[in-house]
């Protein structure tokens, strides 16, 4: 871990400090999870969205065996 200094207003550090105790957390805790909450893991997402995309790889089927071969043949036929 990282170790940070943030600067907040007496009342965030009150607000912080009493929703930590309220959830059983330190207040490191709740700031580590408001910083998952709000700024996006992007090579988790990467990571998600290129499963995403392979999960149909194979998936559907043409129906044409050349289709591979001949694909630019078939496009105007479909588009």
């Amino acid at each position: 871990m990282v170790r940070t200094q943030v600067t907040l207003t007496d009342e965030q550090h009150r607000r912080l400090r009493r929703a930590a105790r309220a959830r059983g957390v330190s207040m490191s805790e709740l700031v580590r999870q408001a910083v998952d909450a709000t700024v996006p893991d992007e090579d988790a997402l990467r990571r998600r969205n290129w499963e995403r995309a392979l999960s149909v790889v194979g998936r559907y089927h043409s129906g044409l065996p050349d289709i591979a071969e001949r694909h630019d043949d078939y496009l105007p036929d479909e588009w």
